[in-house]
């Protein structure tokens, strides 16, 4: 394979990925929105700064889990478990953009052989 040849087939994949993202920013931009209300919710409710909630919703939606930053009250974690659920589907939304574009990516570069 050409360098020529896989710059061009990376460039596919770029211009799919940009393509089924724009298509999904809504759905995207909402997860996104909820793991920060949440973030900002919870460290108002257990007096943490608002950086300190929403780093540990991310932390916390994204599977990562430091343990640096734990909730005490019942309400708190209740919301860390929406938060988990809430980066799965974010992720998976993220996912399937790439599998996508990987699919679309390869169909359009044995076509072109």
């Amino acid at each position: 394979m050409t360098s020529t040849r896989a710059s061009d087939i990376r460039q596919e994949f770029y211009k799919t990925v940009w393509f089924y993202f724009k298509v999904v920013w809504p759905i995207f931009s909402i997860l996104l929105l909820v793991i920060i209300a949440f973030g900002l919710i919870i460290a108002q409710l257990e007096g943490w700064s608002p950086y300190d909630g929403i780093y540990f919703a991310f932390v916390t939606g994204l599977t990562i889990g430091y343990g640096e930053l734990v909730p005490k009250l019942g309400v708190s974690r209740v919301l860390a478990i929406l938060l988990g659920f809430n980066g799965v589907l974010l992720t998976a939304t993220f996912a399937a953009i790439s599998v996508r574009a990987i699919e679309v990516t390869v169909t359009a570069s044995r076509k072109s052989v």
